[in-house]
């Protein structure tokens, strides 16, 4: 893919998107790969958190874009698109979670192997110290509740704004406000526990 291309991925606003989807909806199936482009990565980063499996991730994040794809035109103009996405993922990552039993030693996002090319042992240590921490942050994560779990996701990990955390959950802005708050507070102490 060439630097422009990435370029527009990046830059991709909500006039953007919805130029995307008119072009959808007007038969121009190949616009919706730009779409694809943008938000495969949370989709599939939500999917792995779910069912722990990069296979069964990817399988999962196709059938996200091939729902969002068939149901596009109930996609309301104006509105923003990933958490439209998000919420489409969203519910079959909960109803697979539904219908699996899940390993949670394989959800972890961070791979610790990367570390094994540090070039000085104290920066491998510091390394893998920080790796050690975020296991038993995430950890004290898959012990919260999911519903705030996936509040504190989209906010920490995907950056969403309030109002785009509150779309994705058919919430209001300050129930997603109170999400978020009560899902830090209930991380803290399961982090506090678990030393």
């Amino acid at each position: 893919m060439s630097n422009n291309s990435d370029q527009l991925i990046f830059l991709m606003n909500g006039n953007d998107e919805q130029n995307c989807i008119d072009r959808v909806l007007r038969g121009e199936v190949n616009a919706f790969c730009t779409l694809v482009e943008r938000y495969q990565k949370p989709i599939f980063n939500l999917m792995y958190r779910m069912a722990g499996s990069p296979d069964m991730a990817a399988d999962l994040t196709q059938e996200t874009f091939i729902r969002a794809y068939q149901k596009l035109e109930r996609f309301h103009p104006g509105k923003r698109f990933f958490p439209w996405l998000y919420s489409i993922g969203l519910n079959l990552a909960r109803d697979f979670t539904r219908k699996n039993t899940r390993n949670p030693e394989t959800l972890s996002a961070l791979n610790p192997e990367s570390f094994s090319s540090c070039n000085y042992p104290s920066d491998q240590h510091d390394r893998m110290c920080e790796s050690l921490e975020f296991l038993r942050l995430e950890k004290a994560l898959e012990e919260i509740p999911v519903i705030y779990r996936e509040a504190l996701i989209l906010r920490y990990h995907d950056e969403c704004s309030m109002r785009d955390i509150a779309a994705a959950l058919n919430l209001s802005v300050s129930a997603a406000k109170m999400r978020v708050h009560r899902g830090l507070n209930m991380l803290r102490d399961q982090y506090r526990r678990n030393p």
